[in-house]
């Protein structure tokens, strides 16, 4: 199945406004997980201004066969000034959120924690209005680095559970559902202010049962926010689509994710982890966390 439905066809962006946002990273030497990951809206989201900054990259400790961020390159040793030319980045490009991710570094005794804190801490200082969101990895189950994270109070801590449980041994390997899910729900207990977010690709095979599981599940361990996406195939040598989802059934999960008590639902055929993820600042306004009832 290759040939890509209409409504998955993507405007033009305007390249000036792109080039100056991929100037300033190349200037800083920044990775992004717009450009390493291929992600379809790297047009809008480089036009508006914004970026999702990837940190402790571009190489990664899995090889998770539908992602197209390099697993072949020995990961490097954690660089010291990344933090400051992030925040540079973040102050430079004017961000009123910022959202920044990583590579697995599973070499790491901490998976990377520290370097996410160092980076909260030096956006804190430049930007201390800019809304902080880390999209991080399962951490191999470390919690104390998990605290460590939290501790540097971010907004927002997404992490994905990608897919559903029974397509985890094909699409996410060296993963463990559960273990993520464990995540959240630490998440929820230690930093109580915090919001959650997760997001899940779909057209790998799952059905609308298994999908409504999942986002049963997320709410089980009161996670606030979703996304929903369609994965596309980055290349034939990664996982192929089994089906291009419709508008439809996108807008039907929606509904159902709003009905048993997300906070927000994003969910379309081309949303990604982190589209749109400006729009947190309004959910922060109309949800205080401290007026959200567990």
């Amino acid at each position: 199945m290759t040939v890509k439905p209409e409504w998955l066809r993507v405007k033009a962006p305007q390249w000036q406004r792109v080039g100056s946002v991929k100037e300033i990273l190349r200037d800083l030497a920044l990775n992004t997980v717009c450009e390493e990951a291929s992600c379809p809206n790297i047009g809008e989201c480089f036009h508006a201004g914004t970026a999702t900054f990837l940190i402790m990259g571009p190489a990664c400790t899995r090889a998770c066969p539908y992602c197209d961020i390099d697993f072949e390159k020995k990961p490097l040793p954690l660089d010291q000034s990344e933090p400051l030319r992030l925040a540079e980045a973040v102050q430079r490009l004017k961000l009123n959120h910022v959202v920044i991710t990583s590579v697995n570094r599973d070499d790491l005794p901490d998976g990377g924690a520290s370097q996410f804190v160092r980076c909260i801490e030096e956006v804190r200082k430049i930007s201390p209005h800019t809304t902080i969101e880390v999209l991080i990895p399962d951490l191999c189950g470390n919690w104390d680095a998990l605290a460590l994270i939290l501790q540097a109070n971010p907004e927002v801590l997404n992490h994905n559970t990608e897919t559903i449980p029974r397509l985890y041994r094909r699409v996410r390997p060296q993963a463990n559902y559960e273990r993520s899910l464990e995540l959240l729900q630490r998440t929820r207990h230690l930093a109580p202010q915090v919001y959650t977010k997760s997001g899940i690709m779909v057209g790998l095979g799952e059905s609308d049962e298994e999908v409504r599981q999942v986002m049963e599940d997320l709410r089980r361990v009161e996670c606030d926010i979703l996304t929903i996406g369609q994965y596309l195939q980055p290349s034939q040598k990664h996982l192929g689509v089994q089906e291009f989802v419709t508008p439809g059934q996108f807008e039907a999960w929606r509904e159902y994710g709003e009905s048993i008590g997300f906070l927000q639902v994003v969910s379309s055929p081309l949303t990604r982890s982190s589209y749109h993820a400006e729009q947190v600042r309004n959910l922060m306004q109309k949800y205080p966390r401290s007026l959200i009832k567990s």
